[in-house]
């Protein structure tokens, strides 16, 4: 029996022929999506229908890169010389934030993020956490917030050699129990992937430990890659080589890899990303913040190479990143021809399941595929929302404040902006008791 139907919407189903469906329905049952269209005949009456006439069905937004704990840095007052360059924005804000970080920081900034990313529609995320003295167990904390907060999320720690090499075989090693224990758990809401911090902070040996580890749980790996220029500096001083060609020399440029950023690559690193399959973790206001320079994803879209959206710990509202990418490249190029609303929106959903191996399972709303579906109110557009209109609302008029439900796998975690598994006054009580403590100990 069918145990929802959303009816009456206009569909935006991001399947691979693109389609845009006005009053259209979507069958439910058991979590996955059993039938979309119009005028859906169901042999049973079913047991749960929403009718959201005048409102935009989509899939959940997908996240393709985020620091979960990023969001207790929103609004600190750090007392700093003030940085001028990305090096100096992690030695002086991200590498102490990292140190102090505890276990319970951890899982605070995970609630507080899910909780946001559940009010602006995203369902799935890929989160990379650095705290080397709190890493034992921290994923499992992590993991208690997303479950908690009953969206998806593909969750790792951070492998980096910037202290020890000692410690960024132990981060290493805490990705590889977490993965086993969610494996053997068969959690259907988090999974673990590897994580490396940049080229610039590891050993090709550890560099090759992860492509090992990676193929043997056949799990993602994703890297931080040439987001700024120091990380292609390091790798011409140390190995005479660019950064993605010292990936792929050591056997980590593959399919299963996400490289994030990807600001200072040339043609012929894009030729190399492309060739072996790796995909692109875009974060656009991210690089912005921190200055880095902007990637060159027009010609990473022309070259079939995948993207996905990311917000890297900064905005967590998904449509503003989706914004951002979609003029960004505009004014980069100075040509108002790139990038057009379907690409950027593939980028915040089908491209981004693309990028971690879940594009038969999310992206899009097709029969089979897990129901993890949005509904935004276009209430406030100036303008008609019709299927020739809806994609350049999407893109420049919705924000996530116009995002009104939310389900995963079918079920709701938002209703008529209504959260349903989170307790929103405890949760951001326990975020800013945590990031108190954690700004005096950044001074």
């Amino acid at each position: 029996m069918v145990d929802l139907l959303i009816k009456n919407g206009l569909i935006v189903t991001m399947d691979k022929d693109r389609r845009i469906i006005p009053d259209g329905s979507i069958a439910v049952e058991n979590g996955r999506v059993v039938e979309i269209g119009r005028n859906i005949k169901l042999k049973e009456k079913p047991e749960e229908t929403i009718d959201v006439k005048g409102k935009i069905i989509m899939p959940g937004l997908i996240c393709s890169h985020t620091h979960l704990y990023g969001m207790l840095l929103r609004g600190a007052p750090l007392k700093i010389e003030p940085p001028t360059d990305f090096s100096q924005i992690l030695q002086r804000v991200w590498w102490p934030m990292d140190e102090a970080m505890t276990r319970e920081d951890a899982y605070a900034s995970a609630l507080i993020s899910c909780l946001e990313f559940i009010r602006t529609g995203t369902t799935f995320f890929a989160d990379t956490f650095s705290g080397p003295n709190a890493m034992t167990g921290v994923l499992d904390r992590i993991a208690a917030a997303v479950e908690q907060a009953g969206i998806r999320g593909l969750i790792s720690f951070e492998a980096t050699e910037r202290r020890t090499h000692a410690e960024g075989a132990r981060g290493v090693r805490e990705n590889e129990r977490f993965i086993k224990k969610i494996k053997k758990a068969r959690s259907t809401k988090v999974r673990g992937m590897f994580s490396i911090h940049a080229s610039f902070t590891v050993s090709d040996e550890l560099l090759s430990y992860v492509r090992e580890l990676a193929s043997r749980y056949k799990v993602p790996a994703t890297i931080h890659t040439s987001e700024g220029s120091a990380d292609v500096y390091h790798n011409y001083e140390r190995f005479g080589k660019r950064t993605v060609e010292r990936l792929r020399d050591v056997g980590l440029l593959a399919a299963d890899i996400v490289l994030a950023h990807c600001v200072h690559v040339n043609d012929d690193e894009l030729a190399m990303i492309k060739k072996s399959g790796a995909k692109v973790a875009h974060n656009p206001m991210s690089n912005m913040l921190n200055a880095v320079g902007i990637a060159p994803v027009v010609k990473m879209l022309a070259m079939g190479i995948s993207v996905g959206l990311g917000n890297d710990g900064y905005v967590f509202d998904g449509f503003e990143n989706i914004r951002a990418a979609f003029l960004l490249h505009k004014v980069a190029l100075r040509d108002p021809r790139v990038i057009s609303p379907v690409e950027v929106l593939e980028m915040a959903t089908i491209r981004g399941a693309e990028l971690y191996g879940v594009e038969n399972e999310l992206g899009s709303l097709e029969p089979g595929k897990l129901a993890d579906i949005i509904i935004v109110n276009p209430s406030t557009a100036p303008t008609p929302v019709r299927p020739e209109s809806v994609l350049g609302h999407l893109v420049n008029t919705v924000g996530g404040g116009d995002v009104e439900t939310v389900m995963v796998g079918g079920r709701a975690v938002m209703r008529d902006r209504r959260i349903l598994t989170l307790d929103e006054h405890e949760v951001v009580k326990i975020a800013r008791k945590s990031a108190e403590k954690l700004w005096q100990k950044l001074g």
